[in-house]
């Protein structure tokens, strides 16, 4: 899987599902003679069929337990069983599913103001799209997800996907047979609840929408000579540590692999000690288990050691794991860790004033993106996740532009007046934004860009570029590629490695190390 294909696919299946909703309304407000003879043909039909028979009971009591409330208790009660588990991210998805499905179906039923069936049995209302339709997609859909993303044996994940798609079909032939929509309701309700769950479920990266994940690859069998696993962990990030232990321990035995050895990061090492004693100790894979500074630390420790790290993202940003299509939910990740293929991506050896050689995986930054990292409150990033970053982000706009000359493989400097200076291995921010269109982890290649725009309103001309990836560079956002990179500010400015601050500064270098790094990405 490429990087550009892991950027292009919610886009994709959030395409595939709003087109055919959008074409199926307009059909409806204009009034297209043939959706609707076929609708009220069908839907009399069906209705008719049922009348006087144990049926119409049937579909009664499914109608009367689907309804709207229903739903909406189950998707709560989930938000509240995974809050408990300390699962927030995915807690807070599975909430704003319920409110956001709630919301969107009154809102477009008032908007096209279509009439119910004309039936024997009336039911008030309007009818386009059906409540019920869309409760159930988006109810099953956060099933689906959930079911997929768990450590369940795939025969079982396999019944219960298809038990919850069957639940989400009969309720809404369900309204068509008692009477209370038409077939093309229904079709958008189902539509529209879907497009709500794999949109908020991009948001918040607890889905990578894709049919991978749906029928996920039988797991390959590991060579006998690959059987050491150990673990680095950060207690911090890992809410129930203990419990990951025996989850994650079970997981690698039913793999193949020997009992894991575990190393705890600590608040003086981010895990550097730990990597170099899971090497010593024999370990044929890695995993680090934590935020992205656990994450940056180990891969620097691996880089050039030929032995994969495996990573189970716990943190704010968990940007290499985005980048890299590596899950965000714990129990996939580790499916990907066990099961998974071996990628070799690039490094970058870095250093400054101040600032001992080290590496980093994902980004560099000096300015305004360093001030946002420090600045973020580590109990907004709790509760948020990485949209605390936009919130402190908004609170720093006018942060003040600094003079900094930049040479690219040791050439002519360029002077620029910057809010922020990026130097990225990866293209992409949280929530997808392309902040390095061209960027790729694997190209030997460094890119960077200059963000420098003069007043608050020009802030909107260069996150419309950023997010629709134009590639016109002028004095408010500049680019340049190279191997290597130096920075040097004309005063003391705010510098950070992968999220993690590095203290003030003038001074960064950045050389790139090809292909040193191995990373277990999904198969």
């Amino acid at each position: 899987m490429t990087d550009s294909n892991a950027e292009r696919r919610p886009a994709v299946v959030i395409a595939v599902l709003a087109l055919p909703l959008v074409l199926l309304t307009t059909l409806v407000v204009i009034g297209f003679d043939p959706l609707l003879s076929f609708d009220a043909n069908v839907v009399r039909s069906l209705n008719e069929s049922v009348q006087g028979t144990g049926w119409l009971r049937f579909f009664r009591f499914v109608a009367a337990i689907s309804g709207e409330l229903a739903v909406t208790l189950l998707l709560v009660g989930l938000a509240v069983i995974y809050a408990g588990r300390g699962r927030r991210r995915t807690a807070l998805w599975i909430a704003t599913v319920a409110l956001v499905s709630a919301v969107t179906w009154p809102l477009v039923k008032r908007l096209v103001h279509r009439a119910r069936p004309d039936v024997l049995e009336q039911i008030q209302g309007y009818s386009f799209p059906s409540g019920h339709a869309t409760g159930i997609a988006a109810a099953m859909g956060v099933l689906v997800v959930v079911t997929v993303h768990s450590a369940l044996r795939p025969l079982l994940r396999t019944l219960l996907v298809c038990l919850w798609l069957f639940i989400a079909l009969l309720v809404g032939f369900d309204r068509i047979f008692v009477g209370a929509h038409n077939p093309s309701d229904v079709v958008a309700g189902w539509l529209l609840g879907s497009l709500v769950v794999c949109a908020t479920g991009a948001a918040f990266g607890v889905t990578r929408l894709s049919l991978e994940v749906v029928a996920a690859p039988p797991p390959r069998a590991l060579t006998q000579e690959r059987r050491v696993l150990a673990v680095i962990l950060n207690p911090i990030k890992i809410a129930d540590a203990e419990t990951f232990k025996l989850h994650f321990a079970r997981a690698a035995r039913a793999a193949g692999w020997d009992e894991p050895l575990w190393f705890e990061t600590t608040v003086d090492d981010a895990g550097g000690s730990m990597a170099r004693a899971a090497v010593a100790a024999g370990a044929d894979l890695v995993v680090a288990a934590g935020g992205d500074g656990t994450v940056r630390v180990v891969c620097s420790e691996m880089a050039g050691s030929g032995i994969p790290v495996g990573v189970i993202p716990a943190g704010t940003g968990n940007l290499l794991a985005r980048n890299l299509g590596i899950p965000l939910l714990p129990d996939l990740a580790i499916d990907t860790v066990l099961r998974g293929q071996d990628r070799p991506i690039d490094v970058v050896l870095i250093e400054g004033d101040s600032l001992a050689p080290t590496r980093f995986v994902v980004m560099a930054g000096l300015g305004l993106d360093a001030a946002i990292m420090g600045g973020a409150p580590d109990a907004l990033k709790a509760r948020l996740g990485w949209p605390a970053y936009v919130i402190t982000g908004a609170r720093h706009l006018r942060y003040p532009a600094v003079r900094v000359d930049i040479s690219i493989d040791g050439g002519e400097p360029v002077r620029r007046r910057a809010r922020t200076v990026v130097i990225g291995n990866v293209g992409s921010l949280q929530g997808g934004i392309p902040l390095l269109p061209d960027a790729v982890i694997d190209d030997g290649i460094l890119d960077v860009v200059v963000v420098a725009p003069r007043r608050l309103s020009g802030w909107l001309s260069v996150m419309a570029r950023v997010v629709t990836k134009r590639r016109r560079t002028d004095e408010r956002l500049d680019r340049f590629t190279g191997t290597s990179v130096k920075i040097t500010a004309a005063a003391a400015t705010p510098r950070q490695l992968d999220g993690d601050t590095v203290g003030a500064g003038t001074e960064l270098f950045a050389q790139i190390e090809p292909g040193v790094l191995l990373v277990r990405v999904p198969g």
